[in-house]
């Protein structure tokens, strides 16, 4: 499964989404930023590739849909609702990204057990 995580400036939040999902067995992770001052800057290809879309805060997701709505039509997005309150890998946020992202994993999983 490949996992895209987006904030705003791929500085704190994404990036320790990243780093703790990349260890699971099975998920291709990444992570990106939506504005132009970001780390790294989403891109189409990013879409593309992403089975599933976690964005940090509504507003990355209203950005996403504004700048990639045909290749969104068909993707799983998803918002966190975590606010840019942290810094890398600190130890709240882990927990929050790893309690929040889960519960939505866990679903998808079923999901696809079902299609098998």
């Amino acid at each position: 499964m490949n996992i895209l995580f987006i904030c705003s400036r791929n500085q704190w939040r994404s990036p320790t989404a990243e780093a703790v999902w990349r260890k699971l067995p099975g998920l291709n992770v990444r992570s990106a930023g939506t504005s132009p001052k970001a780390r790294r800057s989403v891109t189409a290809a990013d879409i593309q590739w992403a089975d599933i879309i976690f964005v940090m805060e509504p507003k990355h997701q209203q950005r996403l849909r504004s700048e990639f709505r045909q290749l969104l039509n068909y993707k799983r997005l998803e918002v966190l609702n975590i606010p840019d309150d942290y810094k890398f890998m600190d130890p709240e946020l882990v927990e929050m990204l790893e309690a929040e992202a889960e519960q939505f994993l866990e679903s998808q999983e079923t999901l696809t057990q079902i299609d098998l």
